[in-house]
């Protein structure tokens, strides 16, 4: 009642004296409202009200996501296989997404590092690595590797048919490459399993490189460059597959204890709230893709901290330093 008094007094507003209706203004904002003749009064109630900035979106939820990738083949190659991976997390995710293949290992670990990127597909040494700098970092998911069906790999140990190499002992004096000393299959186990045979490749090999990827690697033994190499056998396989190795010509001579599958890591600054959407959004991921490794991929499963302890044991007997 109050309420159509006011509002029609507002509307004869012209027609009542000045004194009178500003008592009864008065009197009507203690107890009542109506909306106003002209739309600039409208006033939002402060518990409903948003801040100029409010109607827009975050920041961080309009942000590309960047992944910073190990270098596992030529980088404009392996860019180029992970582009419908990177198309699915940007569709799912409602965000871009970006892939960077990194230089070598230790960028991959600096940009993760220094959260210039939001995730990386490191090793797992080079995830421990990073994990012993900044403890806040966590791995989400890790492939499931197509031919074991499981979430592990190999390290193995690779030679040229035509070094007469045969085992492990037949390497003293032999040329042989690493990937990189933070690789788990490239350097860590091997050089493990070479030191327990008491086999110390620094003074028992003719050569050592250290090629920065398994690619590499793969490609120095294949131009001669050196006898033998340690690698990922998913890596190899993968090669003979398209045609690349013909593996007439290599025999592996050595292959490790399962390994725990490379992770997916999240940086220190990325919200739960995102990593949960990350590992839902790669569990649903349909098979086919190129995993981060250039595989093709079976999907992805869950992966926690304590899943690489087994490499941490290598680690303590492999300095990676």
């Amino acid at each position: 009642m109050y309420q159509q008094l006011f509002c029609k007094v507002v509307d004869n507003l012209p027609r009542i004296k000045a004194s009178f209706w500003l008592a009864l203004l008065a009197i009507a904002l203690l107890g009542t409202s109506c909306s106003a003749t002209s739309e600039s009064s409208s006033v939002i109630p402060a518990s409903t009200a948003k801040s100029p900035s409010s109607s827009k979106p975050k920041q961080d939820e309009q942000a590309t996501i960047t992944m910073a990738v190990i270098p596992w083949q030529v980088s404009s190659e392996q860019e180029q296989k992970l582009q419908p991976l990177a198309d699915y997390l940007s569709k799912t995710l409602k965000r871009p997404f970006k892939v960077e293949i990194a230089k070598n290992y230790e960028t991959a670990v600096e940009l993760l590092i220094q959260g210039k990127v939001d995730l990386a597909y490191l090793g797992p040494s080079s995830y421990i690595a990073a994990r012993l700098r900044d403890s806040q970092i966590e791995p989400l998911v890790s492939p499931i590797n197509q031919d074991t069906k499981r979430p592990w790999y190999t390290s193995v140990i690779i030679t040229s048919k035509t070094s007469g190499i045969q085992n492990l002992q037949n390497l003293k004096g032999k040329r042989f490459a690493f990937v990189s000393k933070i690789s788990a299959s490239g350097y860590v186990v091997p050089m493990a399993k070479l030191q327990e045979l008491g086999i110390h490749p620094e003074k028992d090999f003719a050569a050592v490189i250290f090629t920065g990827s398994h690619d590499k690697s793969k490609q120095a033994l294949i131009k001669g460059e050196v006898d033998a190499i340690a690698d990922d056998r998913r890596s190899y396989t993968g090669q003979i597959k398209q045609g690349k190795i013909d593996p007439t010509k290599y025999s592996i001579i050595w292959e490790s204890v399962p390994l725990p599958s490379i992770p997916i890591v999240a940086a220190s600054k990325v919200s739960a709230e995102l990593k949960n959407t990350l590992k839902q959004a790669l569990i649903d991921a349909p098979a086919g893709l190129i995993d981060p490794s250039g595989a093709v991929g079976v999907g992805y499963t869950l992966v926690q901290d304590g899943d690489y302890d087994i490499m941490r044991e290598f680690q303590k007997r492999v300095p990676t330093k």
